[in-house]
């Protein structure tokens, strides 16, 4: 974004000072990261004041800075425009960018998947067109507006995360961006203490349709009857599925994991065979998105599997990490539910990577008052894996440990509440060559500080 001060202050119908012909290139919200040029926007907090960096956000080169009418000491040297809230100030600025934005627009939301499935669509696009994608967790009501503001003119395709903890936040943010294509990865049992219900989650996952463009496009989980339910409830929406089962708009025929990452077929909308540089079925079902999203850009089969092939994804997401003496990591330590964490499991069963294979489960969060049950229920999952080590970490972990024991499991089987050293001198003194080793937890539990600790051994 690049625009005069003093548009800008039209766009907000607001007044300031000293605005002149200063030229803003960026937002900023932290003078940590603030690039020169950028438009400062302090927020005050119960804890921190934001307007107290004014001043240093304007001498690590900011060009101007919103003010909150109400906060006294508005410095007089400085261009600001003055507003009544800058957190509102800030998403109308972004509305106001988007409307003059003339790329496409692509937002996805679901229980998981979402950084996956984002990075995969951008990946299969970038090759062909300009794209942009939410860097980090910019998903929410204030990354998303910021992550609008850092798009150039020149950008032909937008790839939007959506992020949410409660009702009407994806409704919010859908407005927001006013996508051409929304993505609904899956339905998982994440913040299920604020929402109540798996309905519930669906309910609010669906929300992203409510700012979606006329003559747009919904990709959904199509293995979801909640979300079929939901389709049916609005037949003004286009909406395409995809998944294993066959009745599915693209549907997985096959897959296959070995060196090169994970091989299917697919058909419906589209038929053949494709490879991604990643592990894990879960994975493959995200990439259906990406490939529906391709194919409804005009790319060719042959296009969107030569993009695919060379994807990348955000670290700790079924990441291969190769030990020093041959021993394989797949750290999924980005966050967990039920849902992924069944998906890796899954993986870890199937996989003929390695010969020896091993599990190391932190805490899964926000799942509310069924939590214990599901901690529980993941011992009879294990139970269908030949495991040489179950290595178990964070308070839940004992519910799920305590199963184990009852089973009579002849696993070498740890668990440790909070410290990490027992996990890692066990892991650090039994694997080699032959070891595959899955971490997966919430990103509370910092799995991959074990793997960290391994490695630098």
């Amino acid at each position: 974004m690049k625009r005069l001060l003093t548009v800008l202050a039209d766009w907000l119908q607001a007044e300031g000072q000293l605005m002149g012909d200063v030229l803003v290139s960026g937002v900023s919200i932290d003078t940590r990261t603030l690039k020169e040029g950028d438009l400062f926007i302090p927020f005050r907090g119960e804890q921190v004041n934001g307007h107290k960096y004014v001043r240093q956000a304007i001498e690590k080169g900011a060009a101007a800075s919103l003010w909150m009418k109400d906060e006294p000491g508005a410095p007089a040297d400085i261009p600001l425009i003055l507003v009544d809230d800058p957190e509102l100030a800030l998403q109308q600025l972004a509305r106001a960018y988007r409307k003059e934005l003339a790329c496409k627009f692509i937002g996805i939301t679901g229980s998981n998947g979402k950084t996956s499935t984002k990075d995969l669509v951008a990946s299969v696009l970038s090759p062909y067109f300009n794209v942009r994608k939410t860097e980090g967790n910019f998903n929410n009501q204030l990354g998303l507006p910021l992550t609008i503001l850092s798009l150039e003119e020149e950008t032909e395709v937008a790839v939007l995360e959506m992020g949410m903890s409660g009702f009407n936040e994806i409704s919010f943010l859908s407005y927001l961006a006013k996508p051409h294509y929304a993505v609904i990865t899956n339905i998982g049992e994440a913040h299920m203490q604020d929402l109540g219900s798996r309905e519930g989650i669906a309910k609010a996952k669906f929300e992203i349709i409510d700012g979606l463009q006329e003559g747009g496009a919904l990709f959904y989980d199509g293995d979801e009857p909640l979300l079929h339910t939901l389709v049916s409830a609005h037949p003004e929406v286009r909406a395409i599925s995809f998944g294993r089962s066959d009745k599915t708009g693209l549907s997985l025929v096959s897959t296959e994991s070995g060196d090169e990452g994970s091989r299917f077929s697919v058909t419906g909308v589209l038929d053949g065979s494709f490879t991604i540089p990643v592990f894990g079925s879960h994975q493959v079902k995200n990439s259906l998105a990406a490939i529906l999203i391709a194919h409804e850009l005009g790319l060719s089969h042959e296009q969107i599997d030569a993009a695919l092939r060379q994807s990348k994804l955000t670290d700790m997401r079924m990441q291969p990490v190769v030990a020093d003496n041959g021993a394989l990591f797949i750290n999924d330590a980005y966050n967990a539910a039920p849902t992924s964490m069944q998906a890796a499991l899954s993986f870890l069963r199937e996989t003929g990577l390695r010969t020896e294979k091993w599990a190391v489960l932190g805490d899964m969060l926000e799942l509310g008052e069924n939590e214990r049950h599901y901690h529980e229920s993941i011992a009879q999952q294990l139970g269908t894996i030949s495991l040489k080590g179950i290595l178990l970490f964070g308070p839940r972990m004992k519910w799920l440990y305590e199963e184990l024991q009852k089973n009579g499991n002849e696993t070498k089987i740890i668990w440790s509440e909070n410290d990490y050293d027992p996990l890692i001198e066990s892991l650090r003194s039994s694997i080699d060559g032959n070891s595959i080793v899955l971490l997966k937890g919430s990103r509370g539990m910092a799995l991959e500080r074990i793997m960290d600790g391994v490695l630098q051994a």
